[in-house]
């Protein structure tokens, strides 16, 4: 589509700022550990790693080959979606950069971000209900309306759906696994009540997509993209699945029982 030609020479003009954003938090998190080490007990490498690769993966679904290629073909667009709001949003909360951020601010301003943690708007945001409703209804949102369709004619709109999709994977995930301080936390069991009516949802979803192509993407196109949403979506979600399932039995083991 013509239109899709439009997004992708805009798309190509902001990529040097954002692959300097990019890499300026990489650069702020390394500086962040080494700043930490320097006072506590030495921050863990595979966090460290998390970090970067998380946020290579949200880079290489907004800027490059791929991502341009997002803008005309479905299927590439898909694997976008899974980077931006899947696996990145896992690794970046296993980096756990709020108990960074704790250990690195001075006393004043970390009980400020303490302070901001228990708000009332991030205790909504965060509550595993709303985060799902952002993440899957989105989505839902996104593919079943005419929305998909005009995010490719308006690039402002089309930064808007990303960055969105990007930081509701995020809340969802932060709000189904506790990595950092969580002042407003929820059971295992009512987190995985709730993952599950979402992992129903996505699935649901990606056939929805498989047999109703959103608007401008071919037949072919939606059921490879639909197939991709379906199979890779679910092995991501079973990476989560295990994370909490782990945390539950770390929660729950009888006292004196070999660590993991």
């Amino acid at each position: 589509m013509d239109s899709n030609g439009h997004i992708h020479e805009n798309g190509t003009g902001i990529e040097p700022i954002l692959l300097i954003l990019f890499s300026l938090v990489i650069i702020i998190y390394i500086a962040a550990v080494v700043f930490s080490n320097r006072r506590y007990k030495k921050w863990s490498l595979y966090r460290t790693f998390f970090w970067i690769l998380g946020t290579i993966c949200a880079a290489f679904a907004v800027i490059g080959p791929m991502a341009n290629r997002g803008h005309l073909d479905f299927t590439a667009h898909m694997v976008g979606h899974l980077l931006l709001g899947m696996i990145a949003p896992i690794l970046l909360v296993l980096a756990a950069p709020i108990t960074l951020a704790l250990r690195t601010l001075d006393v004043q301003s970390a009980r400020l971000l303490s302070k901001l943690l228990k708000s009332w708007p991030l205790r909504i945001l965060s509550h595993p209900i709303t985060a799902s409703a952002l993440n899957i209804g989105g989505l839902w949102i996104l593919y079943t309306t005419g929305l998909y369709g005009l995010m490719h004619q308006n690039s402002l709109l089309h930064a808007l759906v990303h960055f969105h999709v990007f930081i509701a994977g995020y809340l969802f995930t932060a709000s189904m696994i506790y990595m950092d301080p969580a002042p407003h936390r929820f059971s295992f069991m009512f987190r995985a009540i709730v993952f599950t009516i979402s992992l129903a949802g996505h699935d649901i979803l990606s056939k929805y997509v498989f047999a109703h192509p959103p608007t401008g993407v071919t037949k072919e196109q939606a059921e490879n993209g639909g197939m991709l949403m379906y199979y890779a979506g679910d092995a991501i979600d079973v990476a989560l699945i295990c994370i909490l399932c782990y945390q539950w039995f770390k929660a729950t083991r009888p006292k004196g029982s070999l660590a993991l």
